[in-house]
C-alpha cells in the first residue's frame, strides 16, 4: 500500500458535530471569512491576536486579570502573547465540581483507582496546603519522580497551583539521569514513590531516591507513595513523608483551594531535551501558551468534549503526559496506564479500551506495530464501539500501518499520526476531523501555526521533502531555556539555520492534499551520493516484514566523502540473519523505495536502543560505529544495547 490512498472521509453529519466547526461558524461569522477549513488555517496564522483570542474564549478560560493586547512585538523572538493577562493553568484544570469521573487509572498487575472532579480538587487542596506549609512558593520547583499515577497529577496541579514550576522524571530514570535533569533546576519538593513495577516484576528505588537526595541538597521534603509495598520503610530517607501524612486524614477538614494569579508566559513545566548528545536542555513553558495550546489540540485537533474518555499511553517523562492532563479543562476523563503495555499479551490496552469506554485512544507507532507483529485482533476481539479516534506520535507512522488499523481496530475512525515535540510542549501537525485521513500521511498543520516545508536556501517545497520550519510566532514557544540568562542557548537550538525562524528538526513533505509526510530527523537524514533520505522511508518497509521486530539506520563515513547505508535489525526469536534473509530486505527496500535506499550492510542485533520515552537513537548509534563517545548513556533505557554495536563492520 502506498501513502496517498483515502482511508476515511467523515461524513457532514460528523462534521457539523465537531469543536472545529463550531468554531470556524463563529469565525467566519465574526471575521467575515469564508466557513471552509483553508480559509480558516490561513486567517489564523494571518490574523493571530484573534485567533487566539477566540480559542481564549472557545474553551471557557477565564483569566483572573485581561490582556492589555492579544499580541505585540515582532518576529518569533520578538512577539509577546497576552501582556498584562494573570491566570492560573490548575484553576482552569479544576473547574469542574462534580462527581464525574475525572481520572480513572490501571496498572498492569490490575489494580484500579478512579477520582471525581470534586475528589480531584479536595486532594490538590490539602497537597497544595501541606507544600505551602514546607514554604513551597511562586516560582520555586517541584519535581517528581514518578510513575503514572493519580498521585503524579495531583502533585503538579499543587504545585502548579501554587505557582511552582513543575518537573518530572519516571522511576525508570536512572540516578544520573535524574541529577541530570533535577541538578540543573533545584526541586524544594520532591514526590516519588517507593517503586514500580514492569513487565510483572517490581523495582524497589528507594536506594536511588537516598543517593538522588544526598546529590540534591535543595530538597527540603521528600514525599513518598507507596507503590510497590502498603507501608514502606522510608526511615533512611532524609526530610522523607509517606503521601498519606503529607496529606493528612480523610476527615479533617478540606483546606480552602486557592490559585496564585500569574503572568501569562510564568513557568508551569520545566521539559528537557532527550539529552543523548549532552546534559539535557531545561525547557520552560509558560502557563498561557501551554493551556491554549492543549485547548486547541485536544478540542479542535482531536474533537475531545465534556465527558469524554481520553488515553495516551505514556510516562510522565514524555511531554504526552502534560498534554493528556490538560484534556481536565475540557471536563473529560483522563484514563492512566501504567506498566509495560504488553503485559501479559499486546491486547492489554485494547482490553482497557473496551472496559473504560475511551473514546480518544493515544498510543505510539511502535505500539501498533508490536499490535501488527503479535497478530492480534482489535476490532474482532473487543467492543470499540466508543473508539472514534485514535493518535500515534513517537514516530512517523507508516502507510501499512495506517491500512493494518483500519482493517484491524476499527474502519470508521480518525486515525491521526501527530508530531511536535517537548520544545513546544504540542504538536506542529496533527489530526483534523473535518478533514479525509490518507495512508501514511499526517492530516493537516496546526491552527496558527505556519509550518512548512523548505530546502537549504529557504525556498518553501510542496510535493518535496523539505526541512519541518514554522515562520509566525505561536504562544506555546518555550518561555526561555533555564539558566540561559541571554537566551543564546535556546536561539541556538532552533533559529541559528534560517535566522529567525524555527526549524524544528524533522525532515518532512507537505501533499498535494495539505497532509504531512514525516521522514524522521533531519539529524539522522541519510546522504549516499548526496541525496537526502529519511531515515522512516526504510523502517516502513523493514518493520513490515513479519521476521523484522525492530530496526535503526545510519550512515557511515566512506572512505571517499561520501556515506554507506548501515541497517541493524532485530529478528524474531530463532531467526538467523542469512544470505536469503538479507536478499529480501535489499530487494524490499529497493522495491518499496529506490536502490539510493538499500543499505550497504545488514547486521543482526539482539536490541536497539532507545530513548527512556521509547525513541530509537540513531545519534548514538552512529556516533559508536565511528568510535566516538556517547556523552550521556543515562539518556538510554537500555544502554548496554550499544556495546554491539561497537564490533567492526
Amino acid at each position: 500500500m502506498s501513502s496517498g490512498k483515502k482511508l476515511w472521509q467523515p461524513t457532514q453529519e460528523q462534521i457539523a458535530k465537531t469543536h472545529v466547526y463550531a468554531l470556524m461558524t463563529r469565525v467566519a461569522e465574526r471575521h467575515g471569512i469564508k466557513p471552509d477549513w483553508e480559509t480558516l488555517r490561513t486567517w489564523a496564522i494571518e490574523h493571530g491576536g484573534d485567533f487566539w483570542s477566540e480559542m481564549l474564549e472557545y474553551a471557557g478560560v477565564e483569566p483572573s486579570t485581561p490582556a492589555d493586547s492579544a499580541v505585540s512585538g515582532e518576529g518569533m523572538l520578538g512577539t509577546r502573547w497576552f501582556e498584562g493577562m494573570t491566570l492560573n493553568y490548575a484553576r482552569h484544570m479544576l473547574r469542574f465540581d462534580d462527581d464525574n469521573d475525572a481520572i480513572l487509572f490501571e496498572n498492569e498487575i490490575d489494580a484500579t483507582a478512579r477520582l471525581t472532579h470534586r475528589q480531584l480538587r479536595d486532594a490538590v487542596a490539602r497537597c497544595a496546603a501541606a507544600m505551602r506549609k514546607d514554604g513551597v512558593k511562586k516560582g520555586d520547583r517541584v519535581g517528581g519522580y514518578l510513575p503514572n499515577v493519580p498521585e503524579t497529577i495531583v502533585a503538579m496541579l499543587a504545585a502548579t497551583s501554587i505557582g511552582a514550576a513543575w518537573s518530572s522524571c519516571s522511576p525508570d530514570f536512572g540516578v544520573g539521569a535524574v541529577l541530570d535533569r533535577f541538578g540543573q533546576i533545584e526541586p524544594t519538593v520532591v514526590v516519588t514513590v517507593d517503586g514500580y513495577t514492569y513487565g510483572g516484576k517490581r523495582f524497589d528505588i528507594r536506594d536511588r531516591v537516598q543517593e538522588i537526595l544526598e546529590k540534591l541538597p535543595s530538597v527540603r521534603r521528600v514525599v513518598i507513595k507507596p507503590y510497590i509495598e502498603e507501608a514502606p520503610d522510608i526511615s533512611d530517607l532524609r526530610d522523607a513523608v509517606l503521601w498519606s501524612d503529607y496529606l493528612g486524614p480523610d476527615e479533617a477538614p478540606t483546606p480552602e483551594l486557592t490559585f496564585e494569579e500569574v503572568p501569562f508566559d510564568h513557568p508551569l513545566f520545566i521539559m528537557y531535551s532527550s539529552g543523548t548528545t549532552g546534559v539535557p536542555k531545561c525547557i520552560v513553558h509558560g502557563h498561557g501558551g501551554t493551556l491554549l495550546q492543549h485547548m486547541k489540540e485536544l478540542m479542535l485537533h482531536c474533537d475531545l468534549h465534556e465527558g469524554e474518555n481520553i488515553f495516551y499511553f505514556t510516562t510522565c517523562g514524555w511531554m504526552m503526559w502534560n498534554w493528556l492532563v490538560s484534556a481536565l479543562g475540557i471536563g473529560a476523563t483522563v484514563v492512566l496506564f501504567e506498566g509495560n503495555p504488553g503485559h501479559p499479551t499486546m491486547s492489554r490496552l485494547w482490553e482497557m479500551a473496551e472496559r473504560l469506554k475511551v473514546n480518544v485512544f493515544g498510543t505510539s507507532a511502535k505500539y501498533i506495530s508490536a499490535c501488527q507483529k503479535a497478530s492480534i485482533e482489535p476490532g474482532k476481539q473487543q467492543d470499540l464501539s466508543f473508539l472514534r479516534a485514535i493518535c500515534s506520535t513517537g514516530s512517523p507512522l507508516s502507510a501499512e500501518l495506517f491500512e493494518w488499523t483500519y482493517e484491524h481496530v476499527k474502519s470508521d475512525i480518525m486515525l491521526a499520526s501527530i508530531c511536535g515535540g517537548t520544545d513546544i510542549i504540542s504538536c506542529f501537525i496533527l489530526g483534523n476531523p473535518i478533514l479525509p485521513v490518507y495512508a501514511g500521511e499526517v492530516q493537516c498543520r496546526g491552527l496558527a501555526m505556519d509550518v512548512q516545508a523548505w530546502d537549504d536556501d529557504g525556498n518553501e517545497l510542496i510535493g518535496r521533502k523539505g526541512e519541518l520550519v514554522c515562520t509566525a510566532p505561536f504562544p506555546s514557544q518555550p518561555v526561555c531555556f533555564w539558566n540561559d540568562p541571554d537566551g543564546s542557548k535556546y536561539k541556538g537550538a532552533y533559529f541559528e539555520h534560517f535566522p529567525g525562524i524555527w526549524r524544528h528538526g524533522d525532515f518532512i513533505e507537505v501533499t498535494d492534499n495539505g497532509g504531512v509526510i514525516v521522514y524522521g530527523r533531519s539529524d539522522a537524514t541519510l546522504n549516499p551520493g548526496g541525496v537526502r533520505i529519511g531515515t522512516a522511508e526504510i523502517y516502513r518497509i523493514v518493520e513490515g516484514m513479519p521476521e523484522v521486530l525492530d530496526s535503526v539506520v545510519v550512515g557511515k563515513k566512506t572512505e571517499d566523502d561520501d556515506v554507506a547505508i548501515v541497517l541493524f535489525v532485530v529478528l524474531r526469536r530463532g531467526l538467523q540473519l542469512d544470505k536469503e534473509l538479507r536478499n529480501k530486505i535489499k530487494e524490499g527496500i529497493a522495491a518499496g523505495a529506490t536502490r539510493r535506499h538499500v543499505p550497504k550492510i545488514i547486521k543482526q542485533v539482539t536490541a536497539i536502543p532507545h530513548t527512556i520515552s521509547g525513541k530509537k537513537v540513531e545519534l548514538a548509534v552512529q556516533q559508536v560505529i565511528h568510535g566516538e563517545e556517547v556523552k550521556n548513556l543515562d539518556a538510554l533505557a537500555n544502554p548496554e544495547a550499544l556495546e554491539e554495536f561497537k564490533t567492526p563492520l
